[in-house]
């Protein structure tokens, strides 16, 4: 165990992000829909949290709020000592910014940058000069060091995606936020990224929440939350694939 490691093993956990009474309406009258209903919820740092539901059980609309990309109907989100509703656009785009890497399931890398220019992306849209040696870093940890200026279309979609989390990962936020990052590869492929998603945790400290509907996912995570109907209805920690299957199986009947 690396001494950065040991010291994320030891240290006591504060909380990356909350929630209170957390909802979201969308519409009015008859045809309103909530997508929320209500959510406590708590993220401690340094910790991987999977959060899985049925289709339209509200799970990507509580990512969306807990990264400051919607904003609740009622409730708080509030990501280290900074509550989201007394932010304006601006300032919640620099929050993002600063404090949260997105992982997306289709990647979205730009077809015209290689590898490192698109991973670089972030800092050159803060106007931050980047750290040779994180760099360096960041692309041996994900196993790119030799693909670093290769095009997307030059790139397997595993690899895209390792370029994808690279890119989260460069501008050290407090919180890695992947919607569905292995729902677009296939299972050996996925099996890597996972692990990738992982080591980041343990080798970073990376508070990292992941929406996923895979079971094999969610058990690399150290804290399953299972939503459905707009609620929290349960929660596993260190849960195996099959607990997870099991659970998914109650909840959606």
């Amino acid at each position: 165990m690396s001494a950065t490691e040991q010291a994320n093993a030891e240290a006591p956990s504060a909380i990356a992000v909350s929630a209170r009474a957390l909802t979201r309406r969308y519409g009015a009258g008859d045809t309103a829909v909530d997508a929320l209903r209500g959510v406590d919820l708590d993220i401690a740092e340094h910790k991987l949290v999977a959060i899985m539901g049925p289709s339209g059980s509200g799970k990507s609309t509580l990512m969306h709020l807990l990264a400051g990309l919607d904003r609740p109907t009622s409730g708080t989100v509030t990501v280290g000592d900074t509550e989201l509703s007394t932010l304006s656009d601006s300032q919640l785009t620099l929050l993002r910014r600063s404090h949260i890497g997105f992982v997306f399931q289709f990647f979205n890398l730009l077809p015209m940058l290689n590898a490192e220019e698109n991973v670089l992306l972030p800092l050159s849209i803060a106007g931050d000069k980047p750290d040779a040696g994180w760099v360096d870093e960041l692309f041996d940890r994900v196993g790119l060091s030799q693909r670093r200026h290769h095009r997307p279309s030059e790139l397997s979609g595993g690899e895209q995606q390792r370029v994808a989390i690279a890119r989260a990962l460069i501008s050290r936020p407090t919180m890695l936020l992947a919607d569905e990052p292995t729902g677009n590869l296939d299972s050996a492929t996925s099996g890597g990224i996972l692990a990738l998603m992982r080591d980041s945790v343990d080798a970073y400290g990376q508070t990292t929440v992941m929406v996923t509907h895979d079971p094999r996912a969610a058990a690399v995570a150290h804290r399953v939350l299972f939503i459905a109907d707009g609620l929290i209805v349960k929660e596993l920690i260190d849960a195996s694939a099959a607990q997870v299957l099991a659970v998914m199986g109650d909840i959606s009947g």
